[in-house]
């Protein structure tokens, strides 16, 4: 068994609620980032990814319930021992966590007056007052884990991943709760400009690959190399927040909503959903679709911060067959099957297209980097 202690450093506000909404430190957002990023390790160590035999390891690691062979269960307790050093709440209130920016605005259109809080835009209710009472994990707060863990360098390249590409709480795709680790006062690896030592297995593929599996399992890839952008600098998150606000507002809104379309699925649908007051016939169903586009805020060698946008596609959820166009682009129930997932993914392949030449495009704001 290995034994390691950590300290977890926030670089964004993080909103890790208790059972009364409060933030607070709590272990198991952790130990789920952690089985989260094994699971890329795994895959990044697989890559002919059998999910059966990588299900069966991960209930052996971290513990499971429902592992039987020969008619015989194989339960067990995990072999991962976290224990974080402190629960207590965070320091923040949460409609003071922004501080002399809170008059920010930024531009978007398709909102009344053109402008919007990109705090808001970016956290919804996590950082407004609608609940000025409830607290919420500050920026430099710090806390210790200690890990046990078998020997098993999957582990160790999760660590790194979650070092790296890591955020947890509410709103974490968004870039909240943005963290590193750090291990005997280094980072559990060396970074040098942000970007990851070449000796570093990166989980990367093909992105329009990535496809084929139901579960993120790689950052994607294409003719220009790895889907990652990096920000300027920026002195405060604050700023650099504002700028992912920004970034986001403008690659959803260039697929503009058509007008009288009713709940026709769209293209601006297939980034994520459900958008608000554009629902579709996925409503009936309660269907959700995360965005597979995330954002980190890591720190410089110089103190300062940068943004880290990385895409991490994969097939959304069966609910998210368009059942609403089985009739209107096949027209024959029984066709379905031969037809539509051929249908689905042209259509989606050229929406994700769209978002990475518009990432692209703005230059000098976001360059690619390999990690």
């Amino acid at each position: 068994m290995i034994k390691r202690d950590y300290t977890v450093r926030f670089h964004t506000p993080a909103f890790l609620g208790n059972a009364e909404q409060n933030g607070q430190w709590r272990s198991p957002p952790f130990k789920a980032q952690l089985r989260q990023w094994w699971r890329v390790a795994y895959y990044a160590s697989n890559h002919e990814c059998d999910f059966s035999k990588m299900r069966e390891q991960e209930g052996r690691l971290f513990g499971n319930a429902w592992l039987s062979k020969n008619d015989s269960t194989c339960h067990n307790k995990s072999k991962v021992r976290m224990h974080l050093h402190k629960w207590s709440e965070g320091r923040l209130q949460k409609g003071s966590c922004l501080g002399d920016f809170k008059d920010f605005k930024v531009n978007h259109d398709e909102v009344q007056g053109g402008k919007i809080d990109p705090f808001t835009y970016l956290g919804y209710g996590k950082v407004n007052n609608r609940r000025p009472n409830n607290t919420t994990i500050n920026v430099k707060e710090e806390a210790s884990i200690s890990l046990t863990f078998p020997e098993d360098g999957l582990i160790e390249h999760a660590l790194e991943l979650m070092d790296y590409y890591g955020t947890v709480g509410g709103r974490s795709r968004n870039g909240w709760g943005s963290y590193t680790l750090t291990l005997r006062g280094n980072t559990v690896i060396e970074k040098q400009s942000c970007n990851i030592p070449q000796s570093c297995n990166i989980p990367l593929r093909c992105w329009q690959d990535c496809l084929e599996l139901d579960w993120p399992h790689a950052i994607g890839k294409d003719c220009k190399g790895p889907l990652i952008w990096k920000t300027n600098e920026h002195d405060k998150w604050q700023t650099l927040m504002k700028e992912l606000a920004e970034i986001k507002i403008g690659y959803r809104t260039q697929f503009a909503f058509s007008r009288g379309a009713g709940k026709a699925i769209e293209k601006r649908h297939w980034l994520s959903y459900p958008v608000t007051n554009h629902k579709t016939s996925w409503e009936e169903n309660k269907s959700r679709l995360p965005n597979s586009l995330r954002f980190k805020v890591r720190p410089t060698t110089d103190d300062k911060l940068v943004g880290v946008i990385f895409h991490m596609p994969c097939l959304p959820p069966e609910s998210f067959e368009p059942a609403a166009r089985k009739t209107e682009i096949i027209g024959v129930w029984k066709e379905v099957h031969e037809f539509e997932p051929a249908a689905w993914k042209t259509e989606i392949i050229g929406v994700w297209k769209e978002v990475h030449e518009f990432l692209d495009k703005k230059n000098g704001k976001l360059t690619r980097i390999p990690s």
